[in-house]
């Protein structure tokens, strides 16, 4: 019987890896002063919404901060949602960040967090020329400085 775990593995390994030739960086404010968004790539959504992940799902999900009825749209079979059924904060830790704020570790928690389905084409071209910059482009309006990125 082969290892589910080394099958995945290999698999990864030989997925392409995009590269970029000059990625853009913009340095943020210290911690303490900065606004914080989730990113995270558990395929979150809210509960009685439209949403309807799918496999090569592409599009991402916006979550207002104050939302806690999250379903976990991940179709992954290798996905173990005890974790997340049990605490939110293990894929979205959103309470955690609220804690950072209230003492001042950082600035301010973002409006709105995103998620995405981990499932991404090979090329990730969706997400690299699409998603990725309206996301960005929401973070921005948001006055966003840094994100914390949750790969599930």
């Amino acid at each position: 019987m082969p290892d589910n775990d080394q099958l995945m593995k290999d698999t990864v390994m030989k997925m392409p890896v995009p590269s970029f030739d000059d990625p853009a960086f913009t340095e943020p404010p210290p911690l303490q002063e900065a606004r914080v968004a989730i990113v995270t790539t558990a395929a979150l959504s809210r509960k009685g919404g439209v949403s309807n992940w799918q496999l090569q799902d592409f599009h991402f999900e916006t979550l207002p901060s104050d939302a806690r009825d999250l379903e976990l749209g991940h179709v992954s079979p290798n996905f173990d949602r005890s974790g997340f059924h049990a605490d939110i904060n293990v894929v979205y830790p959103i309470d955690r960040l609220e804690e950072l704020a209230a003492e001042s570790v950082i600035g301010s928690v973002a409006s709105n967090h995103y998620a995405f389905a981990g499932n991404q084409s090979d090329s990730v071209s969706e997400l690299r020329l699409d998603t990725g910059p309206a996301c960005a482009a929401q973070m921005l309006k948001d006055e966003v400085d840094v994100v914390l990125l949750t790969p599930v």
